[in-house]
């Protein structure tokens, strides 16, 4: 084994941060397909990633092309050491481990229809609000505490 898939989503997270994105985990797409890393840029393009850290797993993936339609920018991390030639070509490539990551190769562009723009971005928005709501619920803050007595 290369490495593990929460290292990789770790480091591609902090590789998307520093290149202006915001990065959420395990993302649901319309399809019902999952992303293991979306993440929103300031210019509103979205950026999915698939996370491979088993040759096995890759060589028999057949369902990342459907993510394409949700996503303008696409890539696959792996971690270092993976042998890279059996990412698909025409897809994007990171390499990462928990602490960062590199674009290895650029992703091509594919725009979005703008209806499908707006609804990814609000989806990713519902998301995105619910988990920082849950992660508030789970444990008060003081001073949200003393703002509601």
């Amino acid at each position: 084994m290369y490495g593990t898939a929460p290292d990789v989503a770790r480091g591609v997270s902090r590789l998307l941060m520093q290149e202006g994105y915001s990065p959420i985990l395990e993302f649901t797409l319309a399809n019902g397909r999952r992303l293991d890393v979306a993440a929103l840029g300031s210019d509103g393009t979205m950026l999915g990633v698939e996370i491979k850290v088993s040759l096995a797993d890759l060589k028999c993936d057949r369902k990342w092309p459907e993510y394409l339609a949700f996503c303008e920018l696409f890539y696959f991390a792996i971690p270092p050491g993976f042998p890279d030639e059996h990412v698909p070509d025409g897809t994007g490539l990171i390499v990462a481990d928990r602490y960062g990551g590199a674009i290895v190769r650029p992703s091509a562009r594919t725009p979005l229809h703008a209806s499908r723009r707006k609804a990814v971005t609000l989806s990713f928005a519902k998301v995105a609000a619910e988990r920082l709501a849950l992660l508030s619920a789970a444990e008060p803050r003081p001073a949200m505490m003393q703002a509601g007595e």
